[in-house]
């Protein structure tokens, strides 16, 4: 079999988004693939939804459920071990692809020998198949044969893992997995899964629709949604560590993990949760301090970050509360003059 879909599924049954995602993929122009669609244990009627997908297209739609939420990662893995294609691509549930999205990706594996391939994406507010703010997902300079600076970026800037399909074999290899129970699963996948690929190829083209509304994880802020990208990082430390990457890649290892356990997440924390804990924010800081107390002098940190989060974190470092009621204020500030 050419390629496996994995399409991790939680209650995605209103305003029909499940439907969308999977008319888009039942609808493709290739052969020879298969939808592996995994029920995270939904309370609406999303598997309902799937069991008639699996009922009318048998030949290309299997249908897994538990009983208990495992969030996306989780999802994926079992996946994972159903999966027969040559090829494996993830979808989220609420999101589409044009019908040739998986063809074009296939092709330009084909005509390169490439063992990852991925396109650019686009941001739509509803269900459409007009091409909405395209978003290049990944650079350039990051594809082609995968030397050590190649690697490097991708550490640093994985792009987004459901615009690509993988070569099979070098998951199964390299027994890599997402980690479960989560969000931002991907955040630890993504940078630690590019240092297996060997070659990374681009169709330039946004073939997939990401689809933008209140109840995607990138717009609902919480605290326990801020420490699972801790954690994801953590776990990400850890598996480079495990794996023996941190020798080779220790400086992106590191800009990487305090961009999005500390800086992302502070920031993200602050603006987006309405009462934020000045504990939670002290928190933040001796986590990053505690695995990474040099992050500062980063050669990334200080290229990549901006001039305004490096002063206010700078801030942080000298006083918690100060910066805790500043960024307030200024926040407060900025509000009212919206």
């Amino acid at each position: 079999m050419r390629l496996s879909v994995i399409v991790p599924v939680y209650n995605m049954a209103a305003e029909g988004k499940l439907s969308f995602c999977m008319d888009s993929l039942v609808n493709q122009t290739i052969d020879d693939y298969e939808i592996i669609a995994v029920d995270d244990a939904s309370t609406d009627n999303s598997l309902e939804i799937l069991r008639e997908y699996e009922e009318r297209y048998p030949e290309k739609v299997k249908v897994i459920t538990y009983p208990v939420n495992r969030r996306q990662g989780g999802a994926k893995n079992e996946g994972l071990k159903r999966a027969c294609g040559e090829w494996i691509g993830f979808i989220d549930s609420d999101d589409w692809v044009t019908a040739d999205y998986y063809e074009k990706l296939l092709a330009r594996a084909e005509e390169t020998g490439a063992d990852l391939v991925g396109c650019n994406y686009n941001l739509v507010t509803e269900h459409t198949f007009k091409v909405g703010k395209v978003v290049q997902n990944n650079t350039t300079d990051q594809t082609g044969k995968l030397n050590q600076k190649k690697h490097k970026k991708l550490v640093m800037r994985p792009g987004s893992m459901v615009v690509k399909i993988y070569k099979s074999s070098v998951i199964r290899q390299n027994e890599l997995s997402f980690p479960e129970g989560i969000f931002y699963e991907d955040n630890c996948a993504g940078s630690l899964w590019s240092l297996y690929f060997t070659q990374f190829e681009r169709v330039e083209e946004p073939l997939y629709y990401y689809y933008q509304h209140d109840a995607s994880t990138v717009h609902c802020i919480t605290e326990e949604r801020c420490r699972d990208r801790v954690q994801a990082e953590e776990l990400f430390y850890e598996g480079c560590e495990k794996r023996g990457f941190l020798e080779a890649y220790g400086k992106e290892i590191e800009y990487r993990f305090s961009e999005l356990a500390y800086v992302i997440t502070l920031f993200s924390y602050m603006q987006g949760v309405k009462r934020p804990k000045l504990s939670f924010v002290k928190e933040l800081r001796e986590m990053v301090e505690r695995r990474f107390p040099d992050f500062e002098k980063n050669q990334y940190y200080r290229r990549f970050t901006g001039e305004e989060e490096q002063r206010l974190i700078a801030m942080q470092g000298q006083s918690n509360a100060k910066f805790y009621w500043y960024y307030r204020l200024k926040l407060f500030v900025r509000r009212l003059r919206r």
